[in-house]
């Protein structure tokens, strides 16, 4: 089957690639993530992801980055916990492009790397994509027999820019919010 899949990160990629090829699929990457901030983040990821499809030899499609219509379509949920509502509004708003541009090019099926993430629903976001298209979407949970793992060996061989954030400027401020309280914590509550 010829499946295209909706990429986030050359990291996550790498083993959702060999996982689909070794299920006997043809696999064709999206790479659409309107979300990332800041650009360079955005072209820094999108880099690497041309690195490994270069690689591992599948054709690779590029969306459009349109920052502010990202940030548009997520209004009001701006203060949404990571991995809450907003969040879901940003898979559904991926995978309904992924479904168009799988549907535009001819492809059987679409997915998602999204799933290989252990800080990510599996279940959430394989519900999003068969409510978008049950005929269509490929449902998985890529992290299941050790994708997470498999996708951090292959990162570390491919040498691949390895983010400590989701993506976009909400899941950076939590991060660095994180850093900054963990930081904290290890000197005793005191900041130097």
């Amino acid at each position: 089957m010829k499946v295209l899949l909706h990429i986030c990160c050359a990291v996550c990629t790498s083993s959702c690639v060999e996982r689909l090829r070794q299920e006997g699929h043809e696999v064709g990457g999206y790479f659409y993530n309107p979300n990332i901030f800041p650009p360079e983040e955005y072209l820094k990821r999108l880099h690497q992801v041309e690195k490994l499809a270069s690689r591992e030899s599948f054709p690779l499609i590029v969306g459009d980055y349109d920052l502010d219509d990202w940030f548009a379509k997520i209004k009001g949920l701006e203060i949404e916990p990571e991995g809450g509502k907003r969040c879901l509004r940003c898979f559904s708003l991926r995978l309904k492009r992924a479904r168009e541009v799988a549907k535009k090019k001819s492809f059987s099926a679409f997915t998602t790397t999204l799933t290989v993430s252990p800080h990510k629903d599996a279940q959430a976001i394989n519900e999003i994509g068969r409510n978008i298209d049950n005929g269509l979407f490929l449902p998985r949970d890529f992290k299941k027999q050790n994708g997470f793992k498999r996708a951090s060996e292959l990162s570390r061989q491919y040498n691949f820019h390895h983010q400590n954030y989701c993506g976009c400027i909400y899941s950076l401020k939590e991060r660095k919010d994180y850093d900054r309280l963990h930081e904290e914590a290890r000197s005793g509550g005191h900041k130097s």
